[in-house]
């Protein structure tokens, strides 16, 4: 049974879906925006994506994670950020707007504005790179290609944090923004066909890195985004490789966010069998 796969087309995974039209054609491929398929995930619409990392943790009994890879950052993420009126500390009770498109971003951004004393009103509406903060808020979280743009191109009077930064000074370690996983059902009756999808998603990846050039070309006319600055963000800023080291980070993130009630707990990390 070929399984259904999501596909989360930002360009923090430019390289996999280059890879996608270009050597694993025959997978069938559903797109969507992180929350989309967290929940298409959950239902049982998807067999196989890649997700929000706090997802696992909220499906961890009904998913499997895919090993080796993930989209991570050491430090500097500059597609996640907070754009703010005042500066980070001076945040306490104010409005703060959070996209509904990542359910991870939206963990992080809450703990780190906990860890700052701040305990704002969030509210959950679309924001926008014309006007990233409406008139009757303090600060918006933006998430992927937007962020990346008003991260490089930063509005006058206003503070632009990088949620990677402010992670990494909080705790000194770098951040698992999204996992690759698997419907536990789905592996456990189809092992074959998992083993198959998944050598195809590895093989489209490791395309997509080995064309890197080629990858960005392919979405210059589409992006408002130099070459430079995308060489720069793929392979530089966002990483793929998923490790030990990495994981360790990971499981820091599910403390806190369990320790502020995010998730109902942290779960344990259990991998599917691929090979």
């Amino acid at each position: 049974m070929s399984p259904k796969i999501g596909h989360i087309n930002f360009l923090n995974v430019l390289p996999l879906n280059y890879g996608y039209a270009n050597v694993a054609r025959n997978l069938e491929i559903f797109y969507g925006v992180p929350t989309f398929l967290n929940a298409e995930l959950k239902a049982g619409r998807i067999d196989i994506s890649n997700i929000s990392s706090i997802e696992y943790a909220r499906q961890s009994r009904d998913l499997l994670i895919l090993p080796k890879i993930c989209v991570r950052a050491d430090c500097a993420v500059t597609s996640i950020i907070l754009v703010s009126r005042k500066p980070l500390d001076e945040i306490r009770d104010d409005k703060v707007i959070i996209t509904s498109k990542s359910a991870t971003a939206q963990r992080l951004l809450k703990i780190i504005l906990h860890e700052h004393g701040a305990a704002p009103n969030y509210e959950t509406r679309a924001v926008t790179v014309e006007n990233p903060v409406d008139d009757d808020a303090t600060a918006a979280l933006l998430i992927g290609d937007d962020a990346l743009y008003v991260y490089l191109h930063r509005p006058e009077n206003f503070f632009i944090y990088d949620l990677g930064v402010e992670w990494h000074k909080l705790t000194g370690k770098q951040m698992i923004y999204a996992l690759w996983a698997v419907r536990k059902k789905f592996a456990e009756e189809n092992p074959d066909d998992l083993r198959a999808a998944y050598k195809k998603i590895r093989a489209a990846f490791e395309f997509g890195i080995e064309h890197k050039a080629d990858a960005i070309q392919s979405v210059l006319s589409t992006k408002p985004f130099t070459f430079a600055e995308l060489d720069k963000y793929l392979g530089n800023v966002i990483k793929w490789d998923l490790t030990a080291e990495n994981l360790d980070a990971l499981k820091l993130y599910y403390r806190k966010a369990a320790e502020l009630n995010l998730i109902d707990a942290v779960p344990e990390l259990n991998f599917a069998n691929v090979d």
